[in-house]
């Protein structure tokens, strides 16, 4: 490495630089005391190599490695005094060693301006692909393995997210709970975002949305949970994880803190008192006494999901009432139960093996209690209807009157009859056999048991219907499996047309239904034009032909996109589901499967005008 002076004109960004291609960066916190005394630090810049391959010579350009700010400081200097920039110290390093350039400006920039994660996360990554290795790279930063990795893992966000806070649209806080996110949400929460009538939450609110209303971090958990059942995520960034779904931790915690009880009841305390959830314990109304003299256990449950146990008090009112003579009020205890809770333990997991063992002989009853699991749930089963709810109310109107929601309708209260519900219940799952008493699962099993084998597909098949996901990949699935052809059960309406606002994608749809001649006669035409050249071929209105069974790409199987920009999430739905090991379609659009035969839009059902 040497020193010299190098003029301006002779010096550019490199693109191993962390700040190059980026918009210009702030200089105002340095531009001071450039102005007074000049750079004083020189900046980091090795020969650029030259574009025909000649040799370097007098005017041998420089890329600039670590500096660009202190260059972008002498670039205004030398405007606002209108006058060449002098020449700038620069210490230069060998030219062709991009990952120890990469590295050099990172190492620069963090001595002076921290980089945000997103562009750590950039610089990282090309380390990677130079070959360096997670661990060389927080050797080399002074940085800790896990934090290296956490900042590759920003991979694992989608891109739009990424640019959003490189634009400064979401805040760091945001970024970090958004790593909690599956792809699937990461999209939900990009739609509140790009929707003008709704407003995405961000911050503490983010973190709420994502958990379920509830953040409850994993180490207050009282269980194993390597044996939990349930689902924990946690940010990049920080070092707790969290409960995703509330209402699992909830009963497992409540279940450890049962047998927490009983262990303190078989330790010989006289007494264990659950606290209400919420409440707190007040010290000062108790006085510390040991379990020979008659202390007791106060367990305080907090909405956060920590369980404090505090051992050996006695209320202080009741000390004061014996120490005066009174008799205590009088209580009835409960008896001792015949089976403790170890031996309750051994006694229902030998059943449960014994009966799972034999259920696998009696795949028809093992039929009806799936059905029954997702009609009614259970305590290890979370089961929830598609709500298929709008914030619009045209779309929820159009979505109303669709031959679809007739067909699914009609099918629903033949399920409902056969169930013993009246015909007039918003929905299967959830509904319990009238005239049954008890579990409303084992309700619902009892009542599958006397049906025979089509009543019950039936049933499963409405149930299903009613708890699939909209937007899902396994909705791409079936579409394609099914071998659905939208043509039959949609036609193009008001409110459809209406949300249709991109003049590319509008021009694109002129051309499908009008042909290309149209097309580029109106290729200038307002939004409002397009649409209605749309709909009057639809309809065949207003002397044009009428084009039939249209369906656009985006509602297709499999779903296609009008343009190269992507945001089409029936294409990216699709996408996913064929990453998990969906055929595509063969040459004819047929996926067929044994004794599986396409369904037709039922009878009687007349499609949408």
């Amino acid at each position: 490495m040497k020193l010299d002076h190098i003029p301006f004109r002779q010096l550019i960004v490199s693109p191993a630089n962390m700040r190059a291609g980026r918009k210009p960066p702030r200089i105002d916190d340095i531009l001071p005391s450039i102005r007074a005394r000049g750079i004083l630090v020189p900046l980091l810049v090795r020969p650029a190599a030259p574009p025909d391959g000649t040799p370097p010579d007098d005017t041998q350009v420089y890329e600039i490695v670590a500096g660009r700010r202190r260059y972008e400081a002498v670039r205004a200097l030398a405007a606002e005094q209108q006058e060449e920039a002098e020449p700038i110290p620069c210490a230069i390093v060998a030219a062709g060693d991009d990952a120890a350039a990469v590295e050099a400006s990172l190492i620069e920039n963090l001595a002076r301006l921290d980089p945000d994660q997103v562009s750590q996360w950039e610089t990282f990554t090309r380390l990677v692909r130079e070959g360096r290795t997670p661990e060389a790279i927080a050797a080399t930063f002074g940085l800790a393995d896990a934090a290296v990795r956490r900042v590759l893992a920003l991979g694992n966000l989608l891109p739009r997210i990424r640019d959003l806070f490189r634009k400064e649209q979401i805040d760091a806080a945001s970024l970090r709970h958004l790593t909690m996110a599956s792809k699937r949400r990461q999209r939900d929460w990009l739609a509140l975002h790009d929707d003008p009538e709704a407003r995405a939450p961000v911050g503490a609110q983010l973190k709420a949305w994502l958990l379920g209303g509830q953040s409850i971090p994993a180490r207050h958990a009282l269980f194993d949970l390597d044996g939990y059942a349930g689902e924990t995520v946690a940010d990049l960034f920080g070092e707790d994880r969290y409960f995703a779904d509330p209402d699992a931790f909830w009963q497992a915690q409540n279940e450890a803190v049962a047998a927490r009880r009983d262990a303190y009841l078989d330790a010989g305390w006289s007494e264990v008192i659950l606290l209400e959830p919420g409440s707190l314990f007040h010290s000062w109304d108790h006085e510390k006494t040991p379990k020979r003299k008659g202390g007791r256990v106060y367990v305080e449950v907090r909405q956060s999901g920590e369980v404090c146990f505090h051992e050996g008090y006695r209320n202080r009112a009741e000390i004061r009432r014996a120490a005066r003579g009174e008799a205590e009020p009088e209580t009835v205890k409960p008896p001792r139960p015949e089976v403790a809770s170890a031996l309750q333990d051994y006694l229902d997991l030998h059943r449960h093996a014994v009966v799972r063992a034999q259920l696998t002989g009696f795949p028809d009853v093992a039929l009806r209690l799936l059905v029954a699991h997702a009609i009614a749930g259970s305590p290890l089963w979370t089961v929830r209807r598609e709500p298929q709810a709008s914030r619009s109310e045209a779309v929820s109107e159009s979505l109303a009157a669709a031959p679809a929601e007739t067909a699914f309708a009609l099918s629903r209260r033949r399920a409902l009859g056969l169930l013993g519900l009246a015909e007039d219940e918003p929905a299967v799952v959830g509904c319990t056999p009238d005239g049954t008493q008890g579990d409303r699962l084992t309700a619902t099993f009892l009542h599958l048991l006397a049906l025979d084998e089509a009543a019950v597909k039936a049933i499963a098949a409405v149930a299903i219907g009613e708890t699939l996901a909209s937007g899902s990949p396994v909705i791409a699935a079936l579409g394609c499996v099914l071998g659905v052809d939208m043509a039959q059960w949609w036609r193009a309406d008001e409110a459809f047309l209406a949300l249709v606002r991109d003049r590319e994608v509008l021009g694109a749809m002129v051309e499908e239904v009008a042909g290309e001649t149209v097309a580029r006669a109106n290729a200038k035409e307002t939004g409002r034009v397009l649409r209605r050249i749309i709909g009057d071929h639809l309809a065949g209105a207003e002397g044009r032909p009428k084009f039939e069974d249209w369906v656009p790409r985006w509602l297709a199987f499999p779903p296609a996109a009008y343009t190269e920009r992507g945001g089409v999430g029936a294409v990216a739905a699709h996408e996913e589901a064929v990453a998990a090991g969906l055929t595509l379609p063969a040459a004819d659009g047929a996926i067929t499967m044994p004794d599986a035969e396409p369904c037709p839009a039922p009878a009687g059902v007349p499609l949408a005008a």
